[in-house]
């Protein structure tokens, strides 16, 4: 399967010419605040901790940094904060099933969403069979010119349900292509031993820096742990379902 994303740094140009960069159109027509850029976007602070924060990289109050207060998400504690590390968010368990009843019946034969914190990404397959990859992406092209005003505002529709930026792809015979999408920073701390095994993968030409060598390395654990992490996702599922059902306070 070949997949590849369109290159980040081209810009968008809109339909009366304008240059869109940050926020991208995928995402809908009108970030809030300081949207995140297309593949360099600044971390958005974590939830407000109770009472006072602690002191995260961007103040106090709001942040997610290892912090001397006691907010959520500084070191007092480990994970995310709130349900199944989850409750300040909308819940997304049925962003499946909306997306294909939002979505133009004649757009996909098949579509698949997947869901972070962060990011809906949602990814279909074009109808009619090709085999011959420049038609494929020929077609995406198409697919992408075509419905980007209607993408644009189901994009605004969910993100205003389930709170989080919407991303869009296309499969095609054998190609499958991104379009705008995030690329958000995770801050970790390594020690020595750690940052050996991302410098060797620097040195031995892997990697371009520590920060490429990590996320290949992420990469590499989901392709080979694909199975194990499957049935993490399942056990929160399940934890989730028994949490709703409890007693609300």
């Amino acid at each position: 399967m070949k997949t590849h994303a369109f290159n980040p740094d081209q810009p968008e140009v809109g339909p009366r010419g304008r240059r869109r960069i940050r926020g991208g159109e995928e995402f809908g027509g009108h970030p809030r605040g300081r949207g995140r850029g297309i593949e360099d976007a600044d971390e958005t602070p974590g939830p407000r901790g109770g009472g006072r924060g602690g002191r995260g990289p961007r103040g106090e109050g709001r942040g997610e940094g290892r912090g001397e207060g006691r907010g959520r998400g500084g070191r007092h504690g480990f994970g995310r904060p709130g349900g199944w590390q989850n409750a300040d968010l909308p819940a997304a368990d049925d962003a499946q099933s909306w997306f294909e009843g939002r979505l133009p019946e004649d757009w996909f034969s098949e579509v698949s969403v997947s869901t972070d914190r962060e990011e809906i990404v949602v990814v279909g397959t074009l109808t009619g069979e090709t085999t011959d990859s420049a038609q494929a992406e020929g077609r995406i092209s198409r697919f992408r010119e075509e419905t980007r005003g209607t993408r644009m505002q189901i994009a605004d529709e969910a993100e205003a349900r389930y709170g989080r930026k919407v991303s869009w792809g296309a499969r095609s015979g054998e190609v499958t292509a991104l379009f705008t999408h995030l690329s958000v920073p995770v801050m970790t701390r390594l020690r020595q031993p750690e940052r050996q095994v991302l410098d060797t993968l620097v040195d031995a030409g892997v990697a371009r820096s520590r920060s490429e060598a990590l996320a290949w390395a992420v990469t590499l654990v989901g392709e080979h742990t694909e199975s194990w992490l499957a049935g993490l996702r399942d056990a929160m599922a399940e934890v989730d379902k028994l949490r709703a059902q409890g007693p609300q306070l």
